[in-house]
């Protein structure tokens, strides 16, 4: 177990949602299109050192989306304003955040990669 497994204690091989779905991640300043089967939001201290992990966006929390470990896919700056979210049933489907720099819509979509019989 490497160092940034334990700072974030998370199975990499478990998401917390269905391999059906994944996380769409689309920055608007330039088209920019992540996914990833699993996000966390974290927040860093004044330092700029890895605080503590959360399961829900706010204010000054940046995104983090899977694999957690030394090879994410993505990481954003903290979030400066949330335009909007949609809850179902108490989860996260889609949210629209503003970082320092870029804004950004992640929802929770089909997963493309399935294949349908």
């Amino acid at each position: 177990m490497s160092k940034l497994d334990r700072l974030f204690d998370v199975d990499l091989y478990k998401g917390a949602h269905s391999p059906d779905s994944i996380w769409k991640l689309h920055r608007l300043n330039d088209e920019l299109i992540r996914t990833s089967y699993d996000v966390m939001w974290i927040e860093f201290d004044e330092n700029g050192r890895f605080k503590q992990k959360y399961d829900v966006p706010a204010v000054g929390r940046s995104l983090l989306m899977s694999p957690f470990n030394a090879f994410f896919t993505w990481q954003t700056t903290a979030i400066v304003e949330i335009i909007h979210n949609e809850l179902e049933d108490d989860e996260l489907r889609s949210i629209k955040f503003k970082t320092g720099n870029s804004t950004y819509e992640l929802e929770y979509v089909p997963n493309p990669h399935i294949n349908e019989d």
